[in-house]
């Protein structure tokens, strides 16, 4: 492979961006542990008066509360992928279960929008190519969707100025 095609497929961005989770595997059990022992301690009372079925349902909201963090722990396995070269913008969404959907662009003929609100920030980021618009990164916050603006805009008039070859 020569220089000149090596410049063109070099990636002048490539970023995966993946949904913040604050809780990690073991601060999830410490949670759990202690929702089930403040369950325990709170229902044995009512256990002990002859209201049994308290303990049911004190059971029942330690339950729920697991089911919907792993619920939540699932979502987190979704990601989306920003690849950029002088030659090809590949943007893809993976779900949660895998599922990947691919667009691919002409660094020269898509457009980079960004939407700010003076007091919040960066709202919203998209790729808009042929009348169509496409969100990037909807999970992230908004200093962290104005980094990625700053980066990819800069790699983006990067790869509309074609690559550099060194002599």
């Amino acid at each position: 492979m020569d220089d000149l095609s090596r410049a063109y497929e070099a990636p002048l961005f490539d970023a995966r961006l993946n949904p913040h989770r604050s809780l990690g595997p073991s601060g999830f059990r410490k949670l759990m542990m202690a929702a089930f022992a403040f369950s325990a301690v709170v229902s044995l009372p009512f256990y002990l008066m002859g209201a049994w079925p308290v303990v049911g349902f004190m059971g029942l909201d330690v339950l729920a509360l697991y089911i919907a963090f792993r619920a939540n722990f699932r979502s987190a396995r979704a990601y989306e992928e920003l690849r950029l070269t002088s030659l090809e913008l590949l943007f893809a969404r993976v779900s949660m279960r895998g599922a990947r959907r691919e667009w691919r662009f002409n660094p020269s003929w898509v457009r980079f929008e960004r939407v700010e609100h003076e007091e919040f920030g960066t709202q919203r980021l998209s790729l808009v190519s042929q009348g169509r618009s496409l969100e990037v990164g909807s999970f992230l916050g908004p200093d962290q969707k104005a980094e990625l603006a700053s980066k990819f805009s800069r790699a983006l008039a990067q790869a509309r100025r074609g690559p550099r070859l060194s002599d």
